[in-house]
């Protein structure tokens, strides 16, 4: 679980080339597209433009660089050359790429044109859940301090957390340990040690946490129909907190400083 200062230049270089992926995709005018329109875009970014893997195709036998979740999809969506992207959607691209043998994970949930205020505040409250459950890693902490500050902060704002899915350990392998639950207890759980790596990935839903699966063996949806939100970052625990590996530019005032405005 502990990567050596060697594995984590690699894992940081990894996650920097993620990060311009969905900077990429932040200049794109998503309406009309399909999602198998947008996972090819990826596709081929991550191949030519970075000379790197898409770590998700062919992994447990998917065929695609993402997953695209829609609305009430919570998570595992499948590209399809006939779902169209409208306005009004929010869309969670899940990314993963791999470059000299590492791998880094992100996602991010993206408001789709003239999104609902209801459908804003959910994808808000999500990453704002994100970075409430990484601004607890440092070493010395544990693993339920981040889960506990997820929910709290979900659910003080009338929202529920997914328990079937959490984050995981990466490194050479997109899941390795420990789990990272996106609710728990402070105090409990493994502890956390500098050199560790592992990812933050909260899915908030507007209704019930309860999901259910589909048909096709892969996409996860809301229980109840109701909007889902996640948002997905690697992190590795240093010397003095946390290192978010796959941080978008557009994100940087955030952490600069130590500062956390949420």
């Amino acid at each position: 679980m502990v990567k050596t200062p060697d594995e984590l230049a690699l894992m940081r270089a990894s996650g920097r080339m993620l990060a311009s992926v969905f900077e990429m995709l932040d200049g794109k005018d998503l309406v009309g597209l399909s999602t198998l329109q947008v996972n090819d875009l990826v596709e081929r970014f991550i191949t030519d433009d970075l000379a790197a893997r898409p770590a998700s195709k062919g992994q447990y036998g998917f065929e695609y660089v993402l997953n695209c979740s829609i609305n009430h999809v919570v998570c595992h969506g499948v590209p399809d050359r006939e779902e169209i992207i409208r306005d009004g959607d929010i869309i969670n691209l899940d990314i993963t790429l791999e470059k000299n043998g590492f791998i880094a994970d992100s996602s991010k949930t993206y408001l789709v044109g003239s999104a609902s205020p209801a459908a804003r505040r959910l994808v808000r409250v999500a990453q704002e859940a994100m970075w409430q459950g990484i601004r607890q890693v440092r070493p010395g902490a544990y693993v339920g301090d981040i889960g506990f500050a997820i929910e709290r902060h979900a659910k003080k704002n009338g929202y529920s957390v997914v328990r079937e899915y959490c984050g995981h350990g990466i490194g050479r392998e997109m899941h390795e340990e420990p789990q990272i639950l996106n609710y728990g207890r402070p105090g409990t759980g493994m502890k956390l040690r500098e050199g560790m790596v592992f990812t933050v990935e909260p899915m908030v839903n507007q209704g019930t946490r309860r999901v259910s699966a589909s048909d096709d063996g892969w996409t996860i949806v809301t229980e109840d129909g109701k909007l889902s939100a996640q948002f997905e970052h690697t992190v590795a625990v240093n010397s003095t907190g946390v290192e978010v590996l796959t941080l978008r530019r557009d994100e940087m005032p955030l952490v600069k400083g130590r500062v956390w405005h949420l």
